[in-house]
């Protein structure tokens, strides 16, 4: 079995607006449908919640372990049982989303690790419902900094 997932696409936008696009959480929100309450910051918590059609209302926590301008920028975020469950006290995973510059653009590699923290039972379901949703939110992002 496998920990991780991982993602690369190709983007034909500079690593500059990229880097913005993940980084400030207005811009982030956009794409990736979650309202935040306030910016990234390394060490900080960041609070919002879910836009996303058929999760709107879910409650986002993450904190920021990295950002290194403008080739990393990584967070902590729980996996909690229900909608309810107390956020702080989930196991969580890492993602982190690693930018190159590319001769016509820039890469951009997704990478969330750490699944082997959460409960057994429902790790495989975890997996594969972060598999499917990297895929769309490669996708959205992809979108963005391309419009």
């Amino acid at each position: 079995m496998t920990d991780r997932i991982q993602k690369s696409i190709e983007m034909d936008a500079p690593v500059e607006k990229v880097w913005h696009a993940l980084t400030d959480h207005t811009a982030f929100g956009e794409w990736f449908r979650v309202r935040l309450d306030e910016p990234f910051a390394v060490g900080k918590e960041t609070t919002g919640e879910m836009t996303y059609p058929g999760h709107e209302g879910t409650k986002w926590r993450s904190v920021t372990e990295r950002m290194e301008a403008p080739t990393l920028f990584s967070f902590r975020w729980p996996h909690a049982e229900n909608p309810d469950a107390d956020l702080s006290t989930s196991p969580t995973t890492l993602v982190e989303f690693r930018l190159e510059p590319t001769g016509k653009g820039t890469r951009l590699t997704i990478v969330e690790s750490g699944f082997e923290t959460l409960p057994e039972d429902r790790r495989m379901e975890a997996l594969r419902g972060n598999e499917g949703g990297w895929e769309i939110q490669a996708g959205n992002i992809k979108a963005y900094v391309e419009a």
